[in-house]
């Protein structure tokens, strides 16, 4: 079985090493392994895991309640409908933060027409002057 070190597993998924060290502190890596020295060794698995914990916290969701859902995964079958549970109001908050971001994007969308419009005419005035028609 291939294993990996550290900064390996840092470069892998675009961490520093120090985040890493962080998340192990945090109760984050239970199941990563070590060496008789204290060395890490990651495997496959860990960096699978290490993707959750990363979609997880991209979404917002603050280091202790992901540390909830490690202990529950460590947990075992018991802890299914807490997992599912959680994964489900993720959902909906990223649904959320989507929509936000659509909103987001139709208003830079629309600056970008009304700059490029004026860039092409040399002037901002051909916005004024077209609501002045518009509201005349």
């Amino acid at each position: 079985m291939k294993t990996y070190s550290i900064s390996e597993v840092a470069k892998e998924l675009d961490l520093t090493v120090y985040t890493l060290r962080y998340y192990d502190k945090e109760g984050l890596m239970p199941f990563v392994e070590r060496t008789s020295s204290g060395t890490r060794i990651f495997k496959e698995s860990d960096i699978s895991a290490l993707k959750v914990i990363e979609c997880l916290k991209s979404t917002g969701m603050p280091i202790k309640e992901i540390k909830h859902f490690i202990d529950w995964c460590s947990g075992g079958d018991s802890t299914l409908q807490q997992r599912y549970d959680m994964f489900i109001e993720r959902k909906a908050t990223v649904e959320a933060q989507m929509e936000e971001l659509k909103k987001t994007m139709e208003l830079i969308e629309h600056k970008c027409t009304y700059y490029k419009t004026a860039l092409d005419a040399g002037t901002e005035d051909i916005h004024k002057k077209g609501k002045i028609e518009i509201t005349n």
